[in-house]
């Protein structure tokens, strides 16, 4: 590794402490030794690591649909950030002490990194980094779910920006605020949580027994809720989207004629590709974003296993974060 010399524990080994399911239901914080690291690859040291209430939360709980890489144990985390400690020949284009947003890391031996970023340190390729102002601090870890939103709003150059979002969780918050920052009309939100309805910025959020409106040009679906497909198709213009942007782990069906009256489209959005981390990141970084007020629990990484059961039960948990700066 170029630019800084790596600390290491006992002879040569690379270690640190991670998240690990042991298997469905069961969290562990456990010491791995870290495999070597490639040219192309850097050696982080971990701050932050976020909770994913739609992928993880399967994963934990075992419902997640076979899926490639899949298998316990396994470290979990896509949405972290930390500070390069060392990096590799090919990769000095990140220079020790940048702090940077990982989307993942397989770097755990025979522990599987499904999708390893939930670790006080972690070896990842250069092309997981992006490398972030200071000031974004813990809200940077938000930069996946915020590629995600713009992966489903802008797969292409035809696309419509939705007139309604369905969930105000932190994905259908930012896909609000992204509609907005990408000069749409501010949507309407459905939440029939009270307790979620707070936190609207310049978008309006309602019960959807109150929506009348049948003419939405594209609905985007944040709730990840498998029956909800014939209520939407009742609120869609003609030749309507519904874009489904959640995670759906049971199966999806509608009524036909009102989907055919209507020419229906529905189109399925996976998470982020490309370049959307970095236009994401350019939205960010000129102020049409904003990722503030979006994290509402955090926990020492010592207390990971609470931390997982809240992220996953506690209905006022909007995001938690993991803090590894002690760990």
């Amino acid at each position: 590794m170029a630019n800084q010399s790596v600390n290491r524990d006992g002879e040569g080994e690379v270690r640190t402490r991670a998240v690990v399911f042991e298997r469905p239901q069961a969290v562990a914080l456990r010491q791995l030794e870290l495999t070597p690291p490639e040219p192309d690859q850097v050696l982080v040291d971990v701050e932050w690591s976020g909770i994913s209430t739609g992928t993880e939360k399967l994963l934990w709980s075992g419902r997640m649909p076979p899926f490639p890489g899949m298998g316990y144990p396994l470290v979990p985390g896509y949405e972290t950030v930390g500070r390069v400690a060392a990096s590799g020949e090919t990769a000095d284009d990140v220079v020790p002490g940048q702090r940077v947003f990982v989307s993942g890391a397989r770097c755990y031996g025979e522990v599987r990194g499904l999708f390893g970023g939930a670790a006080s340190r972690l070896v990842a390729d250069r092309s997981k980094l992006v490398p972030i102002d200071d000031e974004l601090g813990e809200d940077a870890v938000l930069f996946a779910l915020a590629a995600t939103a713009y992966h489903a709003l802008v797969p292409d150059e035809r696309s419509r920006l939705p007139e309604l979002v369905v969930g105000h969780g932190v994905l259908g918050r930012l896909l609000a605020r992204l509609t907005i920052a990408l000069g749409g009309r501010a949507p309407t939100v459905w939440e029939t949580n009270p307790k979620r309805a707070a936190g609207a910025v310049g978008y309006e959020v309602i019960d959807p027994a109150s929506d009348t409106r049948k003419d939405s040009g594209c609905i985007v679906d944040a709730s990840g809720d498998a029956s909800l497909l014939d209520v939407l198709i009742q609120h869609l213009a003609r030749r309507g989207e519904i874009v489904l942007a959640g995670f759906y782990a049971e199966p999806l069906s509608f009524t036909f004629p009102p989907a055919f009256i209507r020419e229906a489209s529905i189109r399925i959005a996976a998470d982020w590709a490309g370049d959307d981390l970095q236009r994401v990141k350019s939205l960010v970084d000129g102020g049409a974003l904003s990722l503030a007020g979006l994290i509402s629990h955090r926990a020492p990484a010592a207390e990971a296993e609470r931390a997982y059961q809240s992220a996953f039960s506690d209905p006022d948990c909007l995001k938690m974060v993991l803090d590894w700066r002690s760990a």
